[in-house]
């Protein structure tokens, strides 16, 4: 198998401004803002939406949309050293929330557990420090970090499809809006999964943004519950089923990139539907397979990625754990 995973229409990513500010030496901000983003209260889970004003230091006007950028919580471990910081997913454009590169954003889920030997309640350190943010606190920032989820440099060049679950919806809100704002007129289809609809994140805004933008699609797939399009038990990758008709053709352009972005795993389901929907050169553009696995898509696990399944540099990732 070829280890070359250059295809014609390969994004050339710009070159970024990384640590401005230094982790051993963080920068205080202060928070504009924070706002719960789910698309009800009831959801699962809390969600909020948190801007914070960096005027002033390094970090101002160095973030990209596809970055992330350091909090760092106060306290000490349980070695009685002080926290390190957190990196969290930009989730405003690279213009910030004030259109001058001054305020940037996040999207942070809170962290509530048990610990699973001893039962008792787990809090996330720096998620929950974060969500209790209220306007005017100040908090510790460094950054920025990430220089291969990013924008191509000649965004007009390309058309996208997008692909998120939770909070990896962060750095697409940033990412749909620095494309609308740069006149970008290729398709650009984004597709949001969660388990229940009251945890879609954004949602009024893209349903905005999709009414006033013809090039602007997005699509929901929410896994645990009938969608109002009649389909349920959706997971992002259905809707290349779903949506077969209107995708396919955006796909098989030799001008689309493919964004991932969510917890670890998701990125399977999308390439297995991929190789099932896609043949010979329209499937090389975003996966070189060996002809083994080609032959047994349904028993692809996620050890055989990077392996036997390779992304090529149409297929950008970005997933945690």
């Amino acid at each position: 198998m070829s280890t070359d995973t250059t295809t014609p229409g390969t994004p050339v990513l710009p070159e970024v401004k990384m640590n401005a500010v230094k982790p051993t030496a963080p920068v205080i901000g202060r928070v504009v803002s924070n706002e719960l983003c789910t698309a009800g209260r009831k959801s699962a889970g809390f969600v909020r939406h948190i801007s914070i004003d960096v005027s002033g230091t390094p970090l101002a006007g160095n973030c990209r949309v596809g970055q992330a950028f350091g909090v760092v919580p106060p306290g000490e471990d349980r070695n009685s050293k002080p926290h390190k910081p957190r990196l969290y997913s930009l989730a405003s454009p690279t213009a910030g929330e004030d259109g001058e590169g001054n305020v940037i954003s996040t999207t942070c889920k809170r962290a509530v557990d048990e610990h699973w030997e001893t039962g008792k309640l787990f809090l996330g350190v720096a998620s929950n420090y974060i969500c209790d943010l209220a306007p005017g606190d100040e908090v510790r920032v460094c950054g920025p970090n990430g220089k291969r989820f990013l924008l191509p440099d000649d965004p007009d060049q390309h058309e996208y499809i997008f692909f998120a679950t939770g909070t990896g919806i962060a750095p697409f809100r940033g990412m749909v809006q620095d494309l609308i704002a740069a006149g970008v007129t290729g398709r650009i289809t984004l597709i949001m999964g969660t388990p229940y609809a009251t945890d879609l994140l954004y949602h009024s805004m893209f349903l905005d943004m999709e009414q006033k933008h013809e090039n602007f699609t997005y699509l929901t797939a929410v896994s645990r519950e009938k969608q109002d399009d009649g389909h349920s038990k959706l997971y992002v990758q259905d809707r290349l089923d779903t949506h077969a008709e209107q995708l396919l053709p955006q796909l098989r352009s030799e001008k689309n990139l493919i964004y991932i972005c969510g917890i670890a795993g998701m990125e399977l389901g999308i390439f297995k539907q991929l190789a099932k929907i896609l043949r010979g050169s329209e499937l090389e553009q975003y996966l070189v397979c060996e002809p083994e696995a080609l032959a047994d898509i349904d028993n692809w696990d996620r050890k055989m990625l990077h392996k036997q399944v390779k992304p090529t540099k149409r297929m950008l990732l970005e997933v945690y754990a």
